[in-house]
């Protein structure tokens, strides 16, 4: 799997953005020049994992969000995952996922 540079950057844009954050204050945020966030969020420069971390924080979003597209803590956060799954599946796997499914949400775990 090849990392999107281009997806990352439009995460983080949107996260700026609904903070009500500019591309300067998150760069005063986590000290690195104004151009530099020009660039992650275009795609146009790939970021390091701990450059990241400091992007994460500072937006108050996960680090998963960022790289990976899904929020974990949200209560159905794989709903979209499945659904989108399901979709590039026969319809004979998606008959098998079904009834799996069904057996593993009857169980009783301890």
């Amino acid at each position: 799997m090849e990392i999107d540079y281009k997806i990352i950057g439009e995460r983080i844009r949107d996260a700026r953005r609904g903070r009500g954050w500019s591309q300067e204050r998150l760069s005063e945020e986590i000290d690195v020049a104004t151009a530099y966030i020009s660039r992650i969020e275009r795609g146009s420069s790939q970021v390091n994992l701990k450059r990241l971390a400091q992007i994460s924080k500072a937006l108050g979003t996960s680090l998963e969000y960022l790289i990976g597209g899904t929020i974990t803590d949200a209560p159905n956060y794989l709903d979209k995952e499945l659904y989108e799954t399901l979709l590039n599946c026969t319809p004979a796997k998606q008959r098998l996922i079904y009834n799996i499914a069904k057996i593993v949400s009857g169980a009783k775990f301890v």
